[in-house]
């Protein structure tokens, strides 16, 4: 090989990708690497090096965003439309007579519902259920309630005022549920303002309640796993469901948003955290779907169903939250309309959930 053959920018395209985690890569850092390609050819000429300048390409990625939120390559949604149309019904002459029990209802440990029914809910991790997650969002405040955690005591950077029943911050913010007593205002971990790269709407010091829909109908372990609406997921594999309580499972975690990376977790985006105190404590019951298109006079027929509600409230990093949301992002399908909380439904009442709440620990989740 000649000295001219050599020449690192010789009748070549250069590609140079400078990724600044941080923020934009600076102009000095690509000077340097342009004056690094340009050393390294020195010895093979001057005329060379200045010939081979004008084809060289540098691209600098410069984008801002701390983590990747690429998406794989594009192809068919096998999952998309695959949501069942039921309509919310009457709570009395609907949930009741048909015995669909409903969700979210009190965890607190030794508390029975009022609505007796002859199914379990499971009560092992999902994936030892052939389930896998297929979607994940949170709501503003809890829709659960666990006495001395998350209950009408907890406090926040915005207050409920329990007294009032309709807990809604504004007219156009999402319906708040319970919060947990963590808040100190004193505290710099929640008092210290985040920027936010990709949730949306969040709040420091602020509660939210954590959702993973898991199914035994879902596109497991493929591009087409995560799905927005998280239905599309829960139903995708045509003639799997048989039995929904056993097939269908949400697991639900409460945490406080604070800023400070003592508490991060970088995979939030996969499921229930379980380590130490987090994950051990499990209210496990059957219900429904939740949301704000429900209460205690409007149901859902999407019953019943597993829950696996961790009773303690934890502390968690906003860079966790925002971790996930990126990762949300790079998903195959279109998750932005949870990258922010959703309202909370109003706590179900006693007559409307299940009798069959299970009060152990589980060891072990996916």
């Amino acid at each position: 090989m000649s000295s001219k053959d050599a020449s690192p920018l010789a009748n070549n395209k250069v590609l140079v990708a400078a990724i600044g985690f941080c923020g934009a890569v600076t102009i000095a850092s690509v000077a340097s690497l342009v004056a690094v390609s340009v050393n390294a050819s020195n010895g093979s000429g001057g005329s060379a090096t200045a010939a081979s300048m004008k084809d060289a390409t540098i691209v600098v990625n410069t984008g801002d965003m701390l983590y990747a939120t690429g998406k794989p390559p594009e192809g068919e949604n096998p999952c998309s439309g695959k949501k069942p149309e039921l309509e919310n019904y009457d709570c009395v002459i609907g949930a009741i007579a048909d015995v669909k029990p409903q969700a979210g209802g009190n965890v607190t440990k030794g508390y029975k519902g009022g609505m007796e029914v002859d199914h379990v809910p499971i009560t092992t991790p999902y994936w030892q259920n052939k389930m896998c997650p297929v979607n994940v969002h949170w709501h503003l405040g809890t829709e659960h309630y666990s006495a001395g955690e998350y209950d009408e005591f907890g406090s926040g950077p915005v207050q409920n005022n329990y007294g009032l029943g309709d807990r809604r911050l504004a007219e156009t913010e999402a319906r708040k549920g319970y919060q947990c007593r963590y808040y100190d205002l004193d505290d710099n971990k929640f008092n210290t303002p985040y920027v936010w790269k990709h949730c949306v709407g969040m709040r420091i010091g602020e509660t939210y309640e954590v959702h993973w829909p898991h199914s035994a109908a879902g596109m497991c372990g493929t591009p087409n796993q995560y799905q927005t609406p998280f239905y599309d997921g829960v139903f995708c594999v045509d003639g799997v469901l048989t039995d929904t309580a056993a097939q269908i499972g949400v697991q639900a975690q409460i945490f406080t948003i604070v800023n400070d990376e003592d508490y991060y977790y970088p995979d939030l985006f996969r499921g229930m955290i379980v380590d130490g105190e987090m994950g051990q404590d499990i209210a496990m019951y059957t219900g429904s779907t939740t949301g704000t298109s429900r209460d205690n006079e409007v149901c859902s027929q999407y019953s019943p169903i597993t829950w696996q509600v961790d009773r303690k409230c934890h502390m968690i990093s906003a860079s966790s939250f925002d971790k996930m949301c990126a990762d949300m992002k790079a998903q195959r399908d279109d998750m932005s309309d949870d990258l922010y909380a959703h309202g909370s439904r109003t706590l179900v009442s006693d007559q409307l959930t299940a009798n069959n709440q299970a009060n152990r620990k589980l060891r072990a989740s996916a």
